[in-house]
């Protein structure tokens, strides 16, 4: 298995932190308080919720597509489980 890209990382990372500065969409911040109210530490609950907008990031550009809160929200409420494609 590679090892992963701290710059991917921090870039995705990024964009939860301004998801909950912002409060939008508001479900960011109640995933984050949900997992963290499940036992999971803010730091790995932040990088469950990158892998649900790394998921998003990847298929708008796979298939040339918009951001689909849809499915965003949906991968979000499926935490910590990985997130569906």
């Amino acid at each position: 298995m590679k090892k992963p890209n701290p710059h991917l990382k921090r870039a995705f990372l990024e964009v939860v932190e301004n998801q909950l500065e912002a409060n939008d969409p508001p479900e960011t911040r109640e995933t984050l308080t949900r997992l963290i109210s499940e036992g999971i530490s803010e730091d790995n609950a932040k990088i469950y919720i990158a892998q649900a907008v790394c998921v998003e990031v990847y298929h708008a550009l796979k298939h040339k597509q918009e951001f689909n809160l849809q499915r965003y929200l949906k991968n979000l409420k499926r935490l910590p489980e990985e997130p569906a494609e």
